[in-house]
């Protein structure tokens, strides 16, 4: 029997409509809203033939368990992604591995726009520390924009020895630190490559920071030091986005 997942929010039910309609199980709309934005969705699922079911805001809140629900949240089958990333990496047929790995990063927003980015450069998978890690929440998932369903999301127990299985396959880890020598445009993004970004402020461990193959940093030309989790992430990610993309 499939397990059952909540999305909360507009982007992660029109995801969900997008990508795997036939998932999607009751969806439940605020009936006092009647805006152009509820309407056009209302349609879509009903296009769809998923059952929509207008109920009173309070039974919303009480769903979405505090998550901000606009209005609208679904109950759908949750989405079979890669397990480990042993599974990740058979499955890419020859294209060099592009991974990110998040050590410490707790905050829900944070994760949510690490895996939307990681989604939108084309990351193959995200991956974490079991005990230092958040979760795919609610929030997780309205502020992923539906990458939660698009992007596996792996958590390991052990983050040094699943680097080192990484490097064992040929995948060049790179970690960001501040007080790295090399920026990450030093970094030969072609090839299988994981970038390793630490939480805002304690950074990455010491053991991950060992593991890593090369230490980067951020270029900073003002007097912030240091970025978001999640922008830092964009950088390095579109980073290799750009190498890729200007050699082929």
């Amino acid at each position: 029997m499939s397990s059952t997942q909540l999305l909360v929010g507009f982007h992660a039910v029109t995801a969900r409509l997008r990508h795997g309609p036939e998932t999607i199980r009751e969806v439940y709309v605020d009936a006092t809203r009647r805006d152009r934005r509820m309407t056009s969705l209302v349609e879509q699922l009903q296009a769809a033939g998923r059952r929509v079911h207008p109920v009173a805001v309070e039974r919303l809140d009480g769903m979405a368990k505090g998550g901000r629900h606009q209005g609208v949240l679904a109950t759908a089958e949750a989405v079979a992604l890669a397990h480990d990333l042993d599974e990740v990496l058979d499955e890419l047929d020859g294209t060099p591995a592009f991974l990110l790995i998040l050590d410490g990063v707790t905050d829900p927003h944070n994760l949510g726009a690490c895996l939307r980015t990681a989604d939108g450069a084309g990351a193959h998978a995200v991956a974490a520390p079991r005990d230092r890690a958040a979760g795919l929440n609610a929030t997780v998932q309205r502020v992923a924009c539906g990458a939660a369903d698009t992007v596996p999301y792996i958590t390991v127990t052990n983050l040094a020895r699943t680097l080192r299985s990484l490097k064992e396959r040929d995948v060049w880890v790179v970690g960001t630190d501040d007080q790295a020598i090399d920026t990450l445009y030093d970094v030969d993004a072609t090839r299988p490559i994981a970038w390793v970004l630490g939480a805002e402020g304690e950074g990455m461990r010491r053991l991950t920071r060992e593991t890593c193959d090369q230490l980067v940093r951020i270029p900073m030309q003002g007097a912030v030091e240091s970025l978001n989790v999640s922008v830092a992430s964009a950088v390095c990610l579109y980073e290799t986005v750009r190498q890729r993309t200007s050699r082929r």
